[in-house]
């Protein structure tokens, strides 16, 4: 417990310092963009690739993966459900409410919290690629035909292939799956670059808090509060249930799965609510809410299910 303390604390810190770097203009207002990118093209590809070129497929793919998706489904189809009832919105902005409720931070949070909490990115990669790979041309798809009545089937399924993070993650799991041992002299380069992402995209993310103030008047609070408390607690309980009861998952396995599911909402909702200008203070303020919800929510789970 300890060690996973230590984790939260780390990243904490430095997600404090991101805050405190935009609050006080250290750098320029194109900052945070500029390391995004650089994170989410070189950094977080490169890290990847380096640790899933030395995974266990046989753990990755598994049991575990099957009980994410399953937490993954019941979050969403609750939303979509209650949205029914009693919202009564139109497809597109239920498509947004349903995909803030279950579309995790796979890479600006469950990156850091799979290396210091967890102790190696290897648990959100498979995740991470579910979510790229499944969800999002699901979701584009729906968006496209619920908001401009036609679906750009090329742009969907070209998506994942010009995503970084799928394709150094796929490297990886060639390499990893044909057994060929990377020499060292190879490997060092990507380790050492992808020792970047981690930090950057916590201070990054720091700075992207600066200034919001969410759950203002008239934005929507029912549907807000509803979406973070599915993503925050539903999701993870049902991870829990699946993994222990269903799939007899335990000690770090365990733990890890329950983890991954109750990250906060990806900001990823958000710009495909700003791209479509559908339900987009529904997504701002969920990935807000749920991100400072998820500190308390991944420490009660610490304490609970944290190996010793």
């Amino acid at each position: 417990m300890g060690g996973v303390l230590t984790g939260f604390a780390i990243i904490g810190f430095v997600i404090v310092v991101g805050y405190v770097i935009q609050r006080i203009r250290i750098l320029p207002s194109d900052a945070p963009v500029v390391l995004n990118r650089f994170v989410f093209f070189i950094a977080s590809p490169a890290l990847l690739f380096s640790v899933l070129a030395k995974a266990d497929l046989r753990v990755i793919f598994s049991s575990f993966l099957v009980v994410s998706i399953g937490a993954v489904a019941a979050s969403s189809l609750a939303y979509v459900v209650l949205s029914r009832i009693f919202f009564r919105r139109g497809i597109a902005d239920t498509t947004i409410g349903a995909a803030a409720s279950s579309y995790a931070n796979a890479n600006n949070i469950g990156l850091p919290v799979s290396v210091y909490v967890l102790g190696s990115a290897q648990f959100v990669a498979p995740l991470l690629m579910f979510q790229v790979i499944v969800m999002a041309p699901i979701l584009l798809a729906l968006l496209d035909v619920s908001t401009r009545g036609q679906l750009s089937v090329k742009s969907i399924l070209l998506q994942p292939v010009r995503n970084p993070i799928i394709l150094g993650s796929l490297a990886g799991f060639i390499v990893a799956a044909s057994g060929w041992q990377i020499p060292d002299a190879l490997l060092q380069p990507f380790i050492l670059v992808g020792g970047a992402a981690v930090p950057l995209v916590l201070v990054t993310f720091g700075m992207s808090l600066a200034g919001q103030r969410p759950l203002r008047a008239g934005a929507g609070r029912t549907e807000i509060v509803t979406a973070a408390l599915l993503k925050s607690v539903l999701m993870p309980v049902v991870a829990l249930l699946l993994a222990r009861y269903v799939f007899q998952l335990d000690g770090v396995h365990l733990f890890a799965v329950v983890v991954l599911a109750a990250l906060p909402t990806a900001q990823n909702i958000f710009n495909y609510a700003f791209r479509y200008d559908v339900g987009v203070v529904l997504a701002r303020d969920t990935v807000l809410v749920t991100t400072i919800a998820s500190l308390p929510v991944l420490l009660v789970i610490s304490a609970l299910l944290a190996p010793a």
